[in-house]
């Protein structure tokens, strides 16, 4: 494996940096919404199954509480992450950038000594299969007398 540039490892670094950030906006905003939720539970009135409501609630209490509940509500929706549509291929994107790609005379090089194997190991293949093995085969078949 190659070593890192500077260039690289610095922008690796702050991609790190970054993405620590990202998750612990993620984690507070998750800790926000949990305290939301536990806010609106505590508020909401206990359900009576045999009994009615209590008298001490009045219309307009109750309009409070709505206005209130709707706050929370709107602030929940903001802390959602975003939904991240083509999120797959912006990575992919990404992660491209990050190829380092060899240089024309590098593959170039390396195309060469492809095909030298190829042309080494066909050849020496093509002998060994018709000077060495086959004259042994029909030796010890007698098939060529």
């Amino acid at each position: 494996m190659a070593k890192k540039s500077k260039t690289q490892r610095a922008k690796a670094s702050a991609a790190r940096a970054a993405r620590k950030a990202q998750a612990l906006e993620a984690e507070s905003a998750a800790v926000e919404a949990k305290d939301i939720a536990e806010a609106d539970a505590a508020a909401e009135p206990k359900k009576r199954f045999f009994k009615k409501a209590d008298k001490a609630e009045t219309p307009a209490a109750n309009k409070q509480d709505k206005g209130k509940i709707e706050k929370k509500a709107e602030k929940k929706v903001e802390s959602k992450p975003k939904k991240r549509r083509f999120g797959f291929l912006k990575d992919v994107r990404a992660e491209m950038k990050r190829v380092t790609w060899p240089t024309k005379k590098d593959v170039l090089r390396w195309s060469v000594v492809v095909v030298a194997a190829l042309l080494f190991f066909g050849v020496y293949v093509a002998l060994l299969d018709n000077v060495i093995i086959t004259p042994v085969l029909v030796g010890i078949s007698s098939l060529g007398a």
